[in-house]
């Protein structure tokens, strides 16, 4: 998944990576914007190559307590696009499954050996690349995806409108994804959110859901 790379670290830009297709990723940019974003540098994470993804971010801490087994499950905003229309503004962005990690291993950085951070991290944008690795070393999250961890080949919605306290709109866990995955201990937004947490009387049923996604 790309996420923009406001220092610059990464060699990877809108402009020189491309979709499956084989097209340059501006292409799915307006018009207006396409020339702009071209050289705006971006990184891979999670990477579904050797399935790695760090983090060195706050809300993502609690991520260290992964065990061996246990399931990371990434979603991501998208919108429906096509050749003719571009994006389709009668449908509104939404959150979408894109593929999950079946843990192998999970921890701060620090915590794992120079041949373990070669061995099984070496792919990922937060290890690669040592300056920014020092930099980030004592905060960044590392989890390692084992070989059952998939990315799907076509999205899933999961997500629907609702309203937050000041009335504006907010991505919330549809109806039926709550039959699912729960709600998160009540807290059913999953807009820009921390980590949530599936309750463990939802668990087994989520497990099953995901595994029969294409």
């Amino acid at each position: 998944m790309c996420i923009p790379d406001d220092k610059g670290v990464s060699d990877d830009t809108y402009g020189n990576l491309t979709c499956k297709a084989g097209r340059p990723l501006t292409d799915y940019f307006p018009k207006s914007r396409q020339k702009m974003m071209f050289d705006k540098h971006v990184h891979i994470d999670p990477e579904f190559e050797t399935f790695t993804y760090g983090d060195p971010t706050s809300p993502k801490r609690s991520l260290k307590g992964l065990k061996p087994g246990d399931l990371l499950v990434f979603y991501c905003g998208l919108q429906e696009w096509n050749e003719t229309d571009g994006w389709n503004s009668k449908h509104r962005p939404a959150l979408y499954l894109a593929g999950y990690f079946v843990v192998s291993c999970a921890g701060i950085a620090t915590g794992f050996s120079t041949e373990v951070l070669k061995s099984e991290f070496g792919a990922n944008f937060h290890v690669r690349h040592s300056s920014l690795f020092e930099e980030q070393k004592e905060r960044l999250i590392l989890i390692k995806g084992g070989s059952d961890s998939r990315l799907f080949s076509k999205a899933h919605q999961i997500s629907s409108e609702g309203i937050d306290r000041a009335g504006k709109p907010l991505k919330v866990l549809s109806p039926e994804m709550q039959k699912v995955f729960g709600i998160f201990g009540g807290v059913n937004s999953i807009q820009r959110s921390p980590p949530r947490w599936v309750d463990p009387t939802f668990v087994d049923g989520a497990i099953r859901y995901l595994g029969q996604l294409e």
